[in-house]
């Protein structure tokens, strides 16, 4: 299966080595591991850190009990709180004089979020661990524990993020969860994947015709945050994007108009479950900037492995029993716009939408009832102190509906419970 694997990633890398030269102005793929020659310190020490207020009015369902969707992630213990959401260190640079062509980047968390929290997870968790080999031109190789190339809002440095909790569609489909079992499990078997993945990825970008094109192929395993696999099955990563660049400016906020398409296809195994199930996430976009105005958008669907939640939406306390569906699928979609009222504010407003659990009965031809609708309407506010500073504020209108339900079913009132969100967040790079 593995040498299957590569005889389709490497001729298609090889074909995209031979588009073009390669371009210096930096891209999600670009901003790690790719330091010119000669011009990256041998090791800086860099980081950042996300203090965050959050707030629900926490509703509770016909139980009781609290429910998880209004309790402050990851430890669902209150409504209403502080909390370090991210506190990360590391260092990068290249092996100048031995070989500056040798890119390193090394990042650990410290705060207190999905990546630290879980079975076998704690605060000190290895995020990054990769070396890139800059020797072959239009063809770069990275190896380690880095960023799979896919979605915008995983890809995305969260120094430069626009909101302070990703979009539905992001966190449950493309930010995936590992468990011992498909269904009634107690908790996760590891942290979250944070978008990241050990393995090798061959990529480069390009200028043609004025336009900054970049591509990326990776191999993985598919389990997780530095932890080995666990079948004899690797993961694939697939991505394109090609970006008009406006003007000269560089980073996480340069102004251009950039269209990609992304895909990831894997398998994942369970302990005591017979066979190997089946994960496929695709996704395609576009993002604008040009400075006073700003615009992102992506579609994704998946199919095969959907994170399916808690039962009752109880808490861990409650005794959660958290379910993965393990032959499903799911859509959705977010669109996200800011304008710059003044050089050091914006405004943010995003919608975003995921149906899940969207696969129809085989025999009915109609949806099953774990199909749910989320919908998230966020206003937000940035308030700029400097380049390095971020204070942000997000009113998050939430809703969630399960419309194959029957009327009488008792997950509408759970679902009722669901209220709206407020949080706040100072955000410091350092």
């Amino acid at each position: 299966m593995k040498k299957q694997i590569l005889k389709k990633v490497l001729p298609a890398a090889i074909i995209a080595a031979s588009l073009s030269t390669s371009a210096q102005a930096a891209n999600w793929l670009m901003l790690q591991g790719t330091e010119k020659a000669n011009q990256a310190p041998r090791a800086k020490v860099w980081g950042f850190m996300q203090l965050d207020y959050q707030k629900t009015d926490d509703s509770r369902p016909p139980s009781g009990l609290k429910a998880a969707f209004n309790q402050m992630a990851p430890n669902l213990t209150t409504s209403e709180g502080f909390n370090v959401r991210r506190a990360r260190i590391g260092v990068r640079g290249n092996n100048f004089p031995l070989d500056s062509k040798v890119n390193y980047f090394l990042l650990s968390e410290f705060g207190n979020n999905g990546i630290t929290t879980g079975k076998g997870a704690s605060q000190g968790q290895l995020t990054d661990a990769s070396v890139t080999l800059n020797h072959i031109k239009g063809a770069r190789i990275r190896m380690g524990l880095f960023k799979t190339p896919g979605s915008e809002e995983g890809m995305q440095s969260a120094t430069v993020g626009n909101y302070i909790n990703f979009s539905n569609v992001t966190d449950r489909i493309s930010n995936e969860r590992f468990y011992d079992e498909p269904t009634n499990n107690s908790g996760r078997n590891g942290s979250v994947s944070a978008f990241r993945d050990l393995g090798i990825q061959v990529f480069d970008s390009f200028d043609i015709k004025g336009w900054e094109t970049s591509y990326a192929l990776m191999l993985g395993n598919g389990n997780g945050l530095a932890r080995t696999d666990n079948n004899q099955f690797l993961d694939t990563y697939a991505y394109l994007s090609t970006e008009k660049v406006f003007g000269k400016s560089e980073g996480g906020r340069r102004h251009g108009f950039k269209l990609y398409a992304w895909n990831h296809e894997g398998k994942r195994t369970f302990k005591t479950t017979p066979g190997e199930k089946s994960l496929s996430r695709s996704g395609l976009g576009t993002t604008y900037a040009d400075g006073k105005y700003r615009a992102t958008a992506e579609y994704i669907i998946a199919d095969g492995m959907i994170y399916g939640g808690s039962a009752g939406a109880k808490t861990p306390a409650d005794g959660a029993l958290f379910s993965t569906q393990t032959d499903q699928k799911a859509n959705g979609y977010y669109v996200d716009l800011g304008y710059r009222v003044k050089p050091n504010v914006e405004l943010n407003l995003r919608y975003d939408r995921l149906n899940s659990g969207t696969e129809k009965d085989a025999n009915s031809g109609k949806n099953s009832d774990v199909q749910r609708e989320f919908s998230t309407t966020t206003l937000g506010v940035q308030y700029f102190f400097n380049k390095k500073t971020t204070l942000m504020a997000n009113y998050e209108i939430r809703d969630v509906k399960a419309p194959t339900a029957p009327s009488t079913a008792p997950v509408h009132k759970v679902l009722d419970a669901v209220d709206n969100r407020i949080a706040l967040q100072v955000r410091v790079v350092y």
